[in-house]
């Protein structure tokens, strides 16, 4: 039996199912190929912060990023019945004098005001090494991705738009007015793999960058602490006494397994951050896509128009999924221009 569509989607991370949002709200038809390989989107913290933290700098468009995204992850908590935007603050350890000054100095760039607070606090926190104080940041929080995509893998499936099972590139037959793939018609197919594109003959030209991440999580009833604690590791409230400690950095090992090394240094530097007694209760290791210039990958294969990526959201991916999965679509089907930061068209083919 053919199938007529008007997208084939691979891969159902934060990208895809960001894109497939827009379909759905412009409906459009679609069936998505997915074979759970990418665990990218399955580990991230999830926190949404446009801050970034060890220089006290605005994340690129992140203001605008994050008044798009929290609406965004509301209709998708309506949608699947689930809860996945827990908010809280972060406070950040100052590691010395200076440190406090720097954050004292960023006050003054454009729309950090509204997440930093100008007070800073020398406050003691039982439990917590901070010995020149910490400063807050607010409206943050985290989305629980790993909820969010294995509800909506099952909100697709329940559509009968899920396909699971790995996507064959050599099955691709293009045409100047469509694609076809086995028995299924598209006008277009939209490629959101995650690392796994590096094996893509089509856009394995693009310089993605594997970089390996693992994390722990802790049973700590201690602790109690209600906000993410960031110092030389992340410490982030999941409920109950349980917290995520993250993440390591591994620019080599490109597995997904998880490793005792990792686990060893996420201990070692949790030393210089808690004096708590705590239980590891779990161990996660994912590959982020990542950009050389930190932006993502969005646009249309040089040679083949109905060829489409959107790729290297990296470690703030539910902030920039919703905004880049919107001007994608609206590229495709509107004539609007990508942003020229984010246009695969910045890489020579």
């Amino acid at each position: 039996m053919s199938i007529n569509v008007d997208y084939i989607i691979v891969g159902l991370g934060l990208a895809g199912i960001a894109f497939v949002e827009q379909l759905l709200k412009e409906n459009k038809t679609f069936i998505v190929f997915e074979n759970n390989s990418q665990t990218s989107s399955l580990v991230a913290g999830g926190v949404y912060n446009p801050v970034i933290l060890k220089r006290f700098n605005a994340v690129w468009k992140g203001h605008e990023q994050i008044q798009k995204a929290m609406p965004f992850y509301k209709s998708l908590e309506e949608k699947l019945n689930v809860t996945l935007d827990y908010k809280f603050s972060i406070k950040k350890s100052f590691t010395s004098i200076g440190d406090e000054n720097n954050w004292f100095n960023a006050l003054d760039k454009p729309t950090l005001l509204n997440y930093m607070n100008p007070k800073t606090s020398k406050t003691k926190i039982k439990g917590v090494i901070a010995n020149f104080g910490f400063g807050e940041l607010t409206a943050t929080g985290r989305i629980d991705t790993t909820l969010l995509v294995n509800s909506y893998r099952d909100y697709i499936k329940k559509m009968g738009r899920l396909i699971n099972e790995s996507f064959e590139y050599h099955d691709l037959i293009i045409s100047d007015k469509s694609i076809k793939y086995q028995n299924i018609t598209a006008t277009r197919i939209v490629f959101c793999e995650g690392f796994g594109i590096v094996k893509n003959p089509f856009f394995k030209y693009l310089p993605l960058n594997e970089v390996k991440g693992e994390s722990i999580n802790i049973y700590a009833p201690e602790l109690n602490i209600d906000f993410l604690l960031k110092s030389s590791v992340f410490v982030m409230p999941l409920g109950n006494d349980h917290y995520k400690v993250g993440a390591t950095f591994n620019w080599t090992d490109k597995t997904c397994n998880t490793t005792d090394e990792a686990k060893q240094e996420l201990i070692d530097k949790l030393k210089k951050v808690i004096t708590i007694p705590y239980r590891i209760t779990g161990h996660t290791a994912g590959i982020r896509p990542t950009v050389s210039d930190r932006r993502p990958m969005i646009g249309t294969h040089p040679n083949y128009d109905k060829l489409v990526v959107l790729n290297g959201l990296g470690t703030r991916g539910v902030m920039i999924g919703p905004t880049i999965a919107e001007n994608l679509f609206n590229h495709l089907e509107k004539n609007e221009k990508l942003d020229v930061d984010t246009d695969i068209k910045r890489f020579k083919y």
